[in-house]
Formats: structure tokens, sequence, C-alpha cells
């Protein structure tokens, strides 16, 4: 994903463009897993992704720089995503194909194929999880880290999803962050919390009016 060089002091542009610093050290020396309890632990963080059907959060999107952007955020699987940013400036809207950014202050609209976000190992129900996934070390038992990239399609970005276990969430781990790199090597940390799962959400909520057509903000 690529961001208009023409409003380069927008910290959104910043922050969509990749990721920031896992939250779980991951470079931290731990003691070696088994490739056994690897698979397993990966199994189990693929099954808990799948089985968001929707999730509700508040999230907290901070770029390399430590610029911090808060906002809700709307997940229904497979594919539909919507970061609502607080202020009611900017608008992201994944409808299950494309991934679609709305500045309303400047009215501009940019649209990417969802294949195209680092996003969209989270989003793209194409994306082979568990085959492109690699558990990375953690120093807790209890968070499972996983990195999604196509190697060879460097493209596409690479995503670390991190998990901490939680027996009242979608299979017994809670997304609860995620650190996106894109393609120009540009990152955004993404942390989630007061996360409420299997709530009904009409597919209207990823919708949005488009300002070029009706003149502003909805």
């Amino acid at each position: 994903m690529t961001i208009s060089p023409k409003l380069p002091t927008r910290p959104l542009r910043a922050a969509l463009a990749g990721a920031l610093a896992l939250a779980v050290p991951a470079a931290l020396a731990v003691p070696a897993v088994p490739a056994a309890a690897q698979a397993d632990r990966l199994d189990l963080a693929v099954a808990a992704l799948r089985g968001i059907a929707t999730m509700r959060a508040d999230f907290v999107q901070t770029d390399r720089n430590g610029q911090a952007l808060r906002g809700a955020l709307t997940l229904k699987r497979p594919g539909r995503i919507r970061f609502e940013y607080q202020g009611g400036d900017m608008l992201i809207v994944s409808n299950g194909r494309s991934l679609t950014l709305i500045d309303y202050e400047v009215c501009q609209v940019q649209r990417w194929p969802i294949s195209n976000s680092p996003l969209g190992a989270l989003l793209d129900p194409q994306r082979d999880v568990k085959r492109y996934g690699k558990l990375l070390p953690t120093s807790n038992p209890n968070v499972i880290s996983i990195e999604v990239k196509d190697a060879n399609k460097p493209e596409y970005g690479t995503i670390t999803l991190v998990f901490v276990r939680d027996a009242a969430a979608p299979g017994g781990l809670e997304l609860t962050s995620w650190v996106a790199l894109d393609a120009q090597n540009k990152r955004t940390t993404v942390r989630l919390s007061n996360q409420r799962y299997s709530a009904a959400v009409p597919d209207s909520a990823f919708r949005y009016r488009d300002c070029r057509r009706s003149g502003g903000r909805p």
C-alpha cells in the first residue's frame, strides 16, 4: 500500500504505510520450542483468527515516529473491517475486496486491493495464514506471535499478529495487536482493547459516503 506524497505530514498516512515495533519482545532469548509444539501453537492462532465472526474494539494506532491515533474498529469476516478515527476526519473501510481510505478533511479517497496490503493476512479469505505464517519466539508462554508474509510476493508486505490466551475469546486466544510492514518498509502498530465478539454487525457498517459526491463528511 502506498500513500499519496502530497500530504506527508498527516500522521495517518505514515501509520497506514506499515508498522512500528512488536508489542511482545520477540527478540529476547528464549528456549527453543520443539517443531511439534510450534505447529500446535500456529494451529491455535489460525483457529482463533478464523473463529472471529465479528469483533468490535477500541484501537490505538502508532506510527514509527511515535505519533498515535485512536478510534473504533469493527471487523466482520470474511474480509470486512472499519477503522473509524476520533474526530471524524478519517475513515478506512474494507468491503471484502478492496481497502479504501477516505480523508474527509481534504475530500480525498484512495483505494487498494486487499491483497496489496499487509492487512490481507487478516482480511483476505484466500490468504493461507498457516502456509505463510511463522511462529515467533516470545518470553511469555501465554502469548503467541505469528509473522505472516509471502516470500514470493514481497509487495504484499508483512504482518505480525499477537494473541494472548483468554478462555473467553474465540479459540481461547484474543487478538491484542498487530504490526504491519509494507513494501516500502514503513511500519505501524495497532493495539486493541475492549474487544467484543459475535455481536450482529450489518453489512452497511462497511459502506461509506463518498465526499466527492456528497460535498463533505457523513
